[in-house]
């Protein structure tokens, strides 16, 4: 496992972190009846991390302290993971929850997914009820796609909408992460009959490191030209592919001096930052 980097903390609460995640591929593959996509993807965690800090209230109150502007606390993933948490244990106890964002709002690295699961997985050390992992995947499901495999905790192919999870460790890397100045929307990208739909599916045997694609990426580029623009300047040093439904685009490289090397050259005009893959999530042990 590669080690961890959690952010600073400054707050004397106790701090939870919660992972980026990319995705080294993305295929559509079809489509239920209800609508949703059918996904085959990996998933793999970074090093670099929002952090949530949780206090355990003993009045059954779930508030969120430094709420999202413009976001109504019903709407706030963290909060909802609480709340959710509490109404399915009948837990009487309430939290405190603080967030330090560090990872791009709409940019395809998961941060409101990751934050949600850290919820949850905290919440289920400081509460005491000590539920089993599988249990948790499953709540974890009604708060948004992602959310179960930050709770699954470790690099996963996926498949289904992204809830059927085994293991698999991609290679060592480092990646060069670049933010682009957008914010993607995921529903525009699903709803844009330009999507590719019908990629083959593969079985976990077929997989490799650097196999795939990732079927949003050319509609995401044509919608958000910003994201072709970091494609195509990143791709001057390797791969690049973008994850989930954008922003954010990624390249990997076997040792982190290469990858801080292609950081130190980026022009003024773009932003990212250097992060090394972790494969065990680091709340993993607070599930069964």
């Amino acid at each position: 496992m590669q080690p961890w980097e959690g952010p600073p903390v400054n707050w004397q609460w106790p701090s939870f972190p919660a992972p980026a995640k990319i995705n080294l591929f993305l295929h559509v593959v079809g489509r239920r009846p209800d609508g949703y996509h059918l996904l085959q993807t990996v998933f793999r965690f970074l090093d670099r991390a929002d952090a949530l800090l949780i206090e355990a209230r003993p009045d059954g109150d779930i508030r969120r302290l430094d709420p999202l502007p413009g976001v109504p606390v019903e709407a706030d993933l963290c909060w909802r993971a609480a709340r959710l948490l509490q109404q399915h244990t009948g837990c009487r106890l309430g939290a405190d929850i603080r967030l330090e964002k560090r990872l791009p709002l709409g940019g395809g690295l998961g941060g409101g997914s990751s934050d949600a699961a850290t919820v949850l997985l905290a919440l289920n050390r400081l509460w005491g009820l000590h539920l089993p992992r599988k249990e948790l995947q499953a709540l974890a499901l009604a708060l948004g796609a992602d959310v179960p495999v930050f709770v699954f905790g470790r690099s996963a192919f996926a498949q289904g909408v992204g809830e059927v999870l085994t293991p698999w460790a991609p290679a060592p890397a480092s990646y060069v992460v670049l933010t682009p100045p957008v914010q993607v929307s995921t529903p525009a990208i699903f709803s844009h009959p330009g999507l590719t739909r019908n990629t083959p599916e593969v079985t976990i045997s077929a997989l490799s490191d650097g196999f795939g694609h990732n079927d949003l990426q050319p509609v995401a580029c044509a919608l958000n030209p910003p994201v072709a623009e970091h494609l195509h300047w990143l791709g001057q040093w390797g791969e690049a592919r973008m994850t989930g439904s954008g922003a954010c685009v990624f390249a990997a490289f076997p040792e982190r001096r290469q990858a801080e090397r292609v950081l130190a050259a980026l022009p003024d005009s773009m932003r990212g930052f250097v992060a090394d893959g972790v494969d065990l999530h680091p709340l993993h042990g607070f599930a069964d």
